[in-house]
């Protein structure tokens, strides 16, 4: 247990460290910025890693029963997770997290202005209902709390860096998922990145459903949902 919260709280430290503008500033301004999200990129996966190493060597401490239904959960959240942050790692968004820095907000922003935080609530979420037992919690609940608190600090960011462009920008798009369509001051469109994204989350659930989550956690979903 003490390997997963060292884990989980380099991982936390690590994503909550660069959020303060003068270290972010710092090292792009040494690195460059591509430098900076390459390296940024590769330690997350690393530190991600150590962290799903360290739940899976962790005792099993079970909390609720298992049931099917639970399972299916996951299987209809962790594909929209999985999209959703693809989406918005690759579409440009001023407004939130993104690999790409063009001005005019990509198509996933029509649906919500921060797709990575709300994919990583689905994804995490969706782990935690089927998986009854201590160490999930801490992991997938630990996981979810700290996207809630990122919706606030993200705008906060926002709001401070695009000043007067703020308000034009925010009205576009919207925190809740589909809250800016639904109340008329968006309508939804596709681009290349939201295609792109939602072809490789469909390959990656398919490949994931077909022998790759077995591999990577030792954990069957379809097998899960029987249960």
């Amino acid at each position: 247990m003490t390997n997963l919260l060292i884990a989980l709280g380099v991982f936390l430290a690590l994503h909550s460290v660069p959020a303060i503008a003068p270290i972010r500033a710092g090292a792009i301004a040494v690195l460059g910025r591509r430098t900076y999200l390459g390296l940024y990129s590769l330690i997350s996966v690393l530190v991600l890693a150590w962290v799903f190493q360290a739940a899976l060597t962790t005792d099993y401490i079970p909390l609720w029963q298992p049931a099917g239904w639970q399972a299916k959960v996951t299987l209809v959240t962790a594909p929209i997770g999985v999209f959703l942050v693809l989406a918005g790692l690759a579409s440009a968004n001023p407004l939130s997290i993104t690999l790409r820095q063009d001005a005019r907000p990509g198509a996933i922003t029509t649906v919500t202005r921060h797709p990575v935080l709300w994919g990583f609530l689905f994804w995490s979420l969706g782990h935690l209902v089927p998986n009854g037992d201590l160490r999930s919690l801490i992991l997938f609940g630990g996981l979810a709390l700290f996207t809630v608190s990122g919706f606030a600090l993200l705008d906060r960011r926002a709001r401070k860096r695009l000043a007067d462009r703020w308000d034009q920008m925010s009205r576009s798009s919207s925190l809740l998922p589909f809250a800016a369509v639904l109340s008329g001051r968006n309508r939804l469109r596709a681009d290349g990145p939201l295609l792109l994204s939602a072809l490789l989350a469909a390959a990656t659930t398919a490949w994931l459903l077909l022998g790759g989550h077995a591999l990577l956690f030792g954990a069957d979903p379809l097998l899960a949902t029987s249960f």
